[in-house]
């Protein structure tokens, strides 16, 4: 088979040319900032770093899609087979086409409904930007459209792949692997996309503050979460109740062959895995993307207030790595090819050389653009060159964090593929305990998928340690650099997915090869065929596991970001608090005699006017205050404060005094420290503790809501194919054909009902435990659904996806083969690993983060109107 884009255009060739002219511009408009000595105002608008900057930014998006579109011509271009299979594959087009129809029904009613609350929070209560609604929606907008492009391109691709296999091996991994490179190309071009173009916006057309267009933006994550988590839980619920309907009543009860025609929900099932392991996934990890990219550039800013060239490029750096990225995904997804004969071991090393040509590309682009955009702006930007801020950082501490996401996305993807691949030890023995019955195989999995935790955590937490002690210099007490810390770890998880174009096409590739061993079974085609198909689809099984373990680890990463970045907006919603609060009453600039109003029982706003009639510098600022050491410490402006009612105006402060001594801190300059003694995010304080707790709850309960559905919608498949194979005469003698709608509509309409209430789980606990708890509880949430959601998704992605492989590992031959009492074992505890893999473990790491969205969203709200019941 001859790839004909390939013939005509050289990437590598044209890759190297590429990123020489960016670099050499990012070079030349860094020297400008090095020349510009400037530091007192922001950059200007039209500022030649910032323009080339986003441009290198927009180029990279517009390269990911067009190279995206090119791959897709090249695959509709190949032949789709002989009639029957065009028939297959016309039947899962149209059915996946059905439920995608419906699902965006039910999405844009939802979408309807909190947007207008979102709009009543930002123009009624003026408690958030008066943008985030229209983020929300375009968030929302560009995560399905990204599921949908990928879907398309998978229902298209099954029989071509099918098809291709007849050639060879080469060329049926090549026409699925560049179809699912279309999902991951699609993510990222769409997701940076729109990240560029609302920077473009905010930045130049409103003219919006830099600390302020970070917190807007991170708004639209919110859009992404919430149609990812749909996309997620309802495909996920789709595809699994008709997995296990086909497999319990077509392999166990029938013994017939997985994907027969015969069985009335194999066209269901492979609908199924369109809609959740290709649409979805794309949602998932579209916004784990956006939501990397904007909580680091929203803790850049923080970290150097009062420096704004080094904030311009900390928001910056993050997109224009994400922008090389995608360069570098496509080179790998060129090298990736394999030779007849194969071996799951060999088809593993070849998808292998793509992502680690990817990854050890971007570790020398990221060393160079650190040192471009930050190192040289750094030498002018008016930071003492004895501060914290430069200690450790910027070209070590960001570079080496950048290299730390690398290295633990490497690390967890190969530990998922030891976890789950028959070729190693885990699996295997999950495939001996067949010769005792389900039971064993059942505990087997269990037993594998707990023990898998162990590695990806121990990753995770180096990585965090490594890239929050990277930028700070390895000095975690200094308050002044902490914010460097976190946008340190922030930045780790942006290097993590900064080769999302070609690892997400590992994972997309796999339900590609599934369908079309579907549909080289469906159509009658010759077994060497349907062989080929199996070990593509045996390696999809090993990838989809290690993409789902890559997701999850890229959400822990990009949650504890977020929650950095929810002080953040803590911080905005301090200040729109103290602008909705009317003090005017100060008729003097002197600061040791100011008057402020008590908003709360440890926050005061304020604002001066002087004898000319004109606001000084500290116009509306809120100031929060801390309990003191111990009463003697106090002064008496400290204990009027402490006396007088919520509401009240407090005159004759000595506000000087109060910031001199740290029992009062201006918002503008707190940190996160600050913040964190403000609000007692002691383990000590009962607030937190309790939040800890919800958070564990809804990580729980939200598996036992979704593993119900699945059991609901598997229980009616499973009736009705056994009530077709009963009352259809000739299915079992291919004289009759199934009702192959009959399952999908079945299938369908599960996965409608049974997707909104954990969905709804998800958005609305931070809600009612910020109402209930305020802040301190949002955080205690955070974390726990964070901690135990990041573990127990990990468990059930490998020990389903270890399952699966065991099944597949025994099909191949092993223990007697198909048919035997030890298969018959093996497929009813991949029966138990569909939901844990495809429904409740992957849907888990979009949870984390949708809650992480939610309380960034509604931080504001949350200040302003929490119960404070004690």
């Amino acid at each position: 088979m001859r790839f004909s884009f390939r013939a005509r255009f050289s990437p590598v060739r044209f890759l190297t040319t590429l990123i020489t002219l960016t670099f050499s511009a990012l070079f030349c408009s860094a020297s400008l900032i090095a020349a510009d000595t400037t530091t007192s105002a922001p950059p200007e608008a039209g500022s030649e770093t910032v323009v080339i900057s986003w441009l290198v930014a927009i180029a990279g998006a517009i390269f990911a899609l067009f190279t995206a579109y090119r791959f897709f011509c090249w695959m509709v271009n190949q032949s789709e087979g002989d009639p029957k299979m065009k028939a297959i594959a016309e039947h899962v087009r149209e059915g996946a086409r059905a439920y995608l129809d419906r699902q965006f029904k039910v999405v844009t009613v939802f979408f309807a409904v909190v947007c207008a609350l979102l709009a009543f929070m930002a123009f009624g209560l003026n408690t958030q930007s008066h943008w985030v609604p229209f983020a929300f929606l375009t968030g929302g907008f560009f995560s399905a459209l990204a599921g949908w492009f990928g879907m398309r391109t998978a229902t298209l691709a099954s029989a071509r792949t099918a098809h291709a296999a007849k050639d060879s091996l080469n060329n049926g991994l090549q026409v699925a692997f560049r179809s699912g490179a279309v999902m991951g190309l699609v993510v990222v071009g769409l997701g940076l996309l729109d990240i560029s173009l609302w920077f473009g916006v905010l930045h130049w057309v409103v003219k919006m503050d830099l600390a302020e267009i970070t917190v807007t933006m991170l708004c639209f994550g919110m859009g992404a979460s919430s149609q990812a988590l749909f996309a997620r839980v309802g495909g996920g619920i789709f595809t699994k109740a008709a997995d296990v309907g086909a497999d319990l009543v077509g392999k166990v009860e029938a013994g017939i062959p997985e994907d027969d025609p015969r069985n009335p929900a194999t066209i269901a099932d492979n609908v199924g895995d369109n809609v959740g392991d290709v649409a979805g996934m794309g949602a998932d990890l579209y916004e784990s993307y956006c939501g990397s990219i904007l909580a680091s550039g929203a803790l850049g800013v923080a970290a150097y207030h009062g420096y704004p060239k080094m904030q311009m490029m900390c928001l910056l750096l993050p997109m224009c790595l994400a922008a090389i990225g995608i360069f570098l995904s496509v080179t790998g997804i060129f090298m990736v090819k394999t030779e007849e004969g194969a071996s799951q071991k060999n088809l593993l090393k070849a998808l292998a050389k793509g992502i680690d040509t990817s990854a050890i590309g971007v570790i020398v682009a990221s060393f160079a653009l650190v040192w471009i955009m930050l190192v040289i702006p750094s030498q002018s930007s008016g930071i003492p060159a004895d501060s914290p801020l430069l200690v450790g950082t910027p070209l070590f501490g960001v570079f080496g964090a950048i290299v730390c996401g690398l290295v633990s996305g490497w690390l967890i993807g190969k530990w998922t593929e030891y976890s789950t691949s028959d070729e190693f030890k885990p699996t295997r023995f999950i495939a001996d305990q067949s010769s005792t019955g389900p039971a064993t195989v059942i505990i087997a999995g269990i037993a594998e998928g707990f023990y898998s935790v162990w590695i990806p955590i121990l990753v995770i937490g180096v990585a965090i340690i490594l890239a929050f002690g990277l930028c700070t210099g390895f000095d975690f007490a200094n308050s002044q650099i902490f914010a460097m810390g976190l946008y340190g770890v922030a930045i780790a998880a942006v290097g993590m997915l900064s080769t999302l174009g070609v690892t997400l096409a590992t994972d997309a590739y796999g339900p590609i090869a599934d369908n079309a061993g579907g549909n080289a079974e469906m159509s009658g085609q010759e077994p060497f065929v349907r062989q080929r198909t199996d070990a593509l689809d045996s390696l999809g099984n090993t990838t989809a596991a290690t993409g789902k373990g890559f997701a999850i680890g890229s959400a822990a990463l990009t949650a504890l970001a977020l929650l950095a970045a929810y002080v953040e907006e803590v911080r905005i919603g301090f200040e729109r608090w103290v602008e909705n609060s009317a003090i005017v009453e100060t008729i003097s600039d002197d600061m040791a005699n100011a008057s402020a109003l008590k908003l709360s029982s440890n926050c005061i706003a304020l604002r001066t006017v002087n004898s000319a009639g004109t606001e000084p510098e500290h116009n509306n600022q809120g100031f929060l205050l801390f309990p003191a050491l111990n009463v003697s410490q106090k002064t008496p402006g400290r204990e009027k404060i402490e006396k007088a009612e919520v509401g009240a105006t407090i005159r004759g402060l000595n506000i000087t005094e109060l910031l001199e001594r740290g029992e009062c801190v201006d918002v503008k300059k707190a940190t996160v420290p600050d913040f964190s003694r403000f609000y007692n995010f002691s383990l000590l304080n009962p607030k937190v503790l309790v939040g800890i707790f919800f958070g564990v709850m809804v990580a729980f309960v939200f598996c036992a809501m979704t593993m119900k559905a699945v059991g609901r919608a598997a229980g009616a498949m499973v009736d009705e194919v056994r009530r077709q194979f009963r009352e259809i005469a000739g299915i079992m003698e291919n004289e009759a054909e199934p009702d192959y709608a009959a399952c999908v509509e079945i299938s369908t309409a599960a996965a409608q009902r049974e997707m909104i209430l954990p969905a709804m789980l998800g958005l609305l606990s931070p809600v009612a435990v910020g109402v209930i708890l305020g802040v301190p509880g949002v955080v205690g949430l955070l974390v726990g659904a964070l901690t135990s959601g990041f573990a127990v998704a990990i468990m059930m992605a490998n020990a389903g996806g270890a399952w699966d492989n065991a099944k597949k590992y025994i099909e191949a031959g092993a223990h007697g083969g198909k048919g035997t009492d030890a298969h018959k074992a093996t497929v009813v505890g991949d029966t138990v690993g569909d939901p844990f893999k495809d429904t409740s473990g992957p849907s888990l790491n979009i949870l984390i983060k949708l809650m992480s969205m939610v309380s960034v969203v509604i931080a504001g709200f949350i200040i302003q109107y929490a119960l404070e019941l004690f």
